[in-house]
């Protein structure tokens, strides 16, 4: 963790960023994969010399956002993008028919035009969601002149409350 480097991923274990090791770290912004991998000390110490650090509640997310997308494909028994894959191919086509152009069925550009498979609709809605949350919150942050971190928690508690 002591190697130069733009951005540091501790992703390993709790309290892996803590008062003892801080000093030495040589990074610009901080990604928390782990759960809870930096100290509240040590996270003082990087906030007092400008470096960024995304917790671990926002880095996270996006497993838990791909938990859900997995849940709600259980629920429905359906995967998703099934429903609309024809669809999309078959708009497909007639917009290159609009255009004048034809393809016979064994054309490799067929593969092209096909629908969006299940993993791209799981990564498209997760890149949504993620920037999403991200932009928000990074927003919140800084019309509350807050950490990244504690504009996070402010975020949730309003919205429980």
């Amino acid at each position: 963790m002591q190697k130069e480097c733009d951005i540091l991923i501790p992703a390993a274990k709790e309290k892996a960023i803590n008062k003892d090791n801080v000093e030495l770290l040589k990074c610009k912004v901080v990604v928390e994969g782990a759960n809870g991998p930096t100290t509240f000390r040590a996270e003082e110490y990087l906030l007092s010399k400008g470096v960024i650090t995304v917790p671990d509640m926002l880095a996270n997310g996006g497993g838990v956002t791909c938990s859900y997308f997995e849940w709600l494909k259980n629920l429905d028994h359906i995967a998703p993008g099934r429903m609309t894959k024809k669809y999309a191919e078959k708009q497909n086509m007639k917009i290159l028919e609009a255009m004048g152009y034809t393809l016979p069925t064994d054309s490799p550009h067929i593969k092209g035009l096909a629908g969006a498979s299940e993993v791209d609709i799981v990564y498209s809605g997760l890149e949504n969601i993620m920037n999403e949350a991200t932009k928000v919150h990074w927003e919140y942050a800084i019309e509350n002149n807050l950490n990244f971190r504690d504009a996070c928690l402010g975020k949730a508690i309003r919205k429980i409350h």
